[in-house]
């Protein structure tokens, strides 16, 4: 898929790997809406690359129909990557004998499996309506986001794990259905990549590279956490690959997550 003259949505594209994948997509030629919640981050963004900014809550239908309006509103829309995904640390059952809060789990559910689903479908129905870009009759390529702790989650990743884990169960099928309008579907699993969240949670607890020293300890190589150009990178290269399609590609320097 040739990306100059073409328009993308990326969201969470206001920060961590959404921003980098936004400014590889631009620097490729394509136009990009950043979906996001954060206004002032978005809009900076999107003027920085020449794309343009559209506040998004991902659960919400209604929001994410007008972003991808708004996509579809320039260059033909040929690219879809959800980016935006929350966190959240919780045992099922805590040391003191209390149930995992249901509320959380399903703001998490809401916010990383529906929104990743809600942009797919909404992008997909958009993107079928242009014409073919190829003579495969390809008309375009969705990216999501799932993490490696949605195959081997740790303890206390209940809430995020059967999240990740959905995005991954959905990659197949959706490939599958989405075959007939020409719309190729791709995940992608990072684990431990250098972005904002790991330095904000090493900031309230001491020294971040002590910090990301212990997370990066199980990575086989490089002995480093990954970054999130690097991601973008791999973003567009599944893109640009034509024949990639229905993968769930591992991004994490061969790490194996322990128990904890």
């Amino acid at each position: 898929m040739e990306l100059n003259g073409t328009s993308a949505i990326v969201s969470g594209g206001a920060s961590g790997l959404g921003e980098a994948t936004a400014r590889v997509l631009a620097q490729a030629g394509a136009t990009v809406v950043i979906a996001d919640l954060n206004a002032e981050r978005g809009k900076e963004i999107a003027d920085a690359i020449g794309g343009r900014f559209a506040q998004t809550d991902v659960a919400d239908e209604s929001s994410v129909r007008a972003a991808v309006q708004a996509a579809a509103g320039g260059p033909p829309l040929r690219v879809a990557v959800s980016c935006a995904g929350i966190g959240w640390a919780a045992r099922t059952v805590g040391r003191d004998g209390t149930p995992h809060d249901l509320a959380s789990f399903q703001k998490v559910i809401a916010v990383n499996l529906t929104g990743t689903f809600n942009l797919m479908r909404l992008a997909a129905a958009a993107i079928a309506e242009t014409g073919p870009a190829d003579s495969d009759g390809q008309r375009g390529v969705i990216i999501n986001t799932s993490s490696v702790a949605g195959i081997e989650g740790q303890t206390g990743q209940v809430a995020y794990s059967a999240s990740k884990g959905g995005i991954i169960g959905m990659t197949v099928p959706a490939a599958r259905d989405l075959s007939v309008t020409g719309i190729r579907v791709n995940t992608i699993c990072p684990g431990i990549i250098d972005t904002p969240i790991y330095t904000g949670i090493a900031g309230a607890g001491g020294d971040a590279e002590e910090f990301k020293a212990r997370l990066t300890a199980p990575v086989v190589f490089p002995k480093r956490m990954g970054r999130p150009a690097e991601f973008g990178h791999l973003v567009r290269t599944l893109v640009e690959n034509d024949y990639m399609n229905a993968e769930v590609i591992r991004f994490d320097g061969g790490i194996r997550f322990q128990p904890k």
